[in-house]
């Protein structure tokens, strides 16, 4: 149980990183239709995220603070990057985070797989492949949104 206790607060630490790191872009897009994208992934994480806590709960697995918090903190150093890169909108910066993005929804993609393998206690009161499903239309999405931040970020200025 001590694997799967470390399993699942890796994947909720990572969970909290994704939303501080889209509350950011969320925020730098608010009144454009980048920023209806990011409300709509930031709901669909967090429901994922309670869904999570829930599984935990139902296996008596308590929440890691330190993860959580380490996971926060690396998302702030992170940033550093874009910043580098620019977080001006329509810049690399974005394509960057939209990368990060969608690696961490493909890790929650397999985690989810792996838990539809796994024989857990009271697993069976979650539909993984469900979430597993959810999962792989927020990549589409978010992949979606990358390749048209790609194309206004790397466009040539004269054509």
């Amino acid at each position: 149980m001590k694997e799967l206790d470390s399993y699942l607060n890796d994947h909720l630490a990572g969970s909290v990183g994704a939303l501080e790191l889209i509350a950011h872009w969320k925020h730098l897009y608010e009144d454009k239709p980048l920023g209806a994208f990011f409300t709509g992934i930031e709901a669909e994480i967090r429901a994922d995220q309670d869904t999570l806590r829930d599984l935990m709960r139902s296996l008596g697995i308590e929440e890691s603070n330190v993860r959580q918090a380490g996971a926060w903190a690396a998302e702030k150093v992170g940033r550093a990057r874009f910043m580098i890169a620019g977080d001006e909108p329509d810049g690399l910066g974005l394509v960057l985070a939209l990368e990060g993005l969608i690696m961490g929804i493909m890790g929650k993609k397999l985690m989810w797989g792996t838990l539809a393998a796994a024989s857990l206690p009271k697993g069976e009161a979650f539909d993984f492949r469900k979430l597993q499903r959810r999962a792989e239309e927020q990549i589409e999405l978010t992949e979606a949104e990358r390749i048209r931040a790609a194309r206004r970020a790397l466009e040539s200025p004269t054509g």
